[in-house]
């Protein structure tokens, strides 16, 4: 769990390199891009790159943070998942415009998902597992509220072509 805030604060490191490079050339579209291209390539990139990991290769000690048992092949479909939108995540520093919707709406869902499954777990077992009540669970809903009010503010600020 203490890796939670690698990829949040390196993101945060990136952004603020990121916005002092570009300071000379900055308007309302470009911070936005700035603020939302970093997110997704480091926080659900990489972020889910390294929950692959997780649990593809630590799969017993990730269950037990969680507060599940191990073995479960369904932990080998959620890395698989992880690993996916990892690609998607990396992919958004090439590809923009829908691309960046689509791989919003596919990451929001399966936060929210796992939010609802961790809450759900929480109120019908009582699990107050880190991994399953923690920060993790806050990040879950975090990071796609984030997200999605990023890619709002950077389609609405697209300059239009005359």
């Amino acid at each position: 769990m203490d890796f939670l805030f690698l990829w949040p604060g390196l993101t945060l490191m990136v952004i603020i390199l990121m916005l002092i490079r570009n300071r000379n050339n900055l308007n309302t579209h470009k911070v936005f891009e700035i603020l939302l291209i970093p997110a997704l390539v480091l926080l659900v990139g990489f972020g889910s790159i390294w929950a692959f990991i997780g649990h593809f290769f630590l799969s017993a000690q990730i269950a037990a943070s969680i507060g599940w048992p191990a073995g479960s092949p369904f932990q080998l479909e959620v890395a698989f998942a992880n690993l996916a939108f990892g690609i998607l995540g990396i992919l958004c520093w090439k590809f923009r415009d829908n691309f960046l919707t689509a791989t919003i709406i596919g990451v929001t869902t399966f936060y929210w998902g796992a939010t609802y499954v961790h809450i759900m777990d929480i109120i019908n077992t009582g699990n107050f597992a880190p991994g399953n009540a923690g920060i993790a669970l806050y990040i879950d809903i975090i990071i796609p509220l984030a997200l999605i009010i990023l890619l709002i503010g950077y389609k609405k600020t697209i300059p239009q072509k005359k």
